[in-house]
This record gives structure tokens, C-alpha cells and sequence, in this order.
């Protein structure tokens, strides 16, 4: 895994630089890959899982398509 740093500008605030922190860590997918490996899944479930959101995703689209 890659580490990752944000370094504070100068004059710019720890909350600021943790904001930027948080959102790099959520576009990278670091928490959720944390939350969904501290359990064990099955492959089935893992399958059903995803086939479930690409499902959900694809119904998001065909309702976007009829507008």
C-alpha cells in the first residue's frame, strides 16, 4: 500500500490540510478497502455484492436514459 502525505501549506490551517488528507483517502478507496478487510467474505457473497451494485448502477442509467 502507498503511503499517503499532504503537507501543509504555508499559512494554511490543520483542519484544512486533514480536509484535503480525508478526501485523498476517500478518492484512493482507503477506508472502505480497511472496513471491508477487517472481516472475512465469501467469494459468493463478494459476487452477490457486486452484482447487486452493477445492477442498481444499471437501473440508475436506464432512468437517466428515459429522461
Amino acid at each position: 500500500m502507498a503511503q499517503i502525505e499532504v503537507k501543509v501549506r504555508k499559512g494554511e490551517g490543520i483542519e484544512k490540510a486533514l480536509r484535503r488528507l480525508k478526501r485523498r483517502l476517500d478518492k484512493e478507496n482507503v477506508i472502505q478497502d480497511a472496513k471491508a478487510k477487517c472481516y472475512f467474505e465469501k467469494p459468493s457473497d463478494r459476487r452477490r455484492r457486486k452484482e447487486k451494485v452493477a445492477r442498481f448502477t444499471n437501473y440508475l442509467r436506464s432512468q437517466k436514459d428515459r429522461e
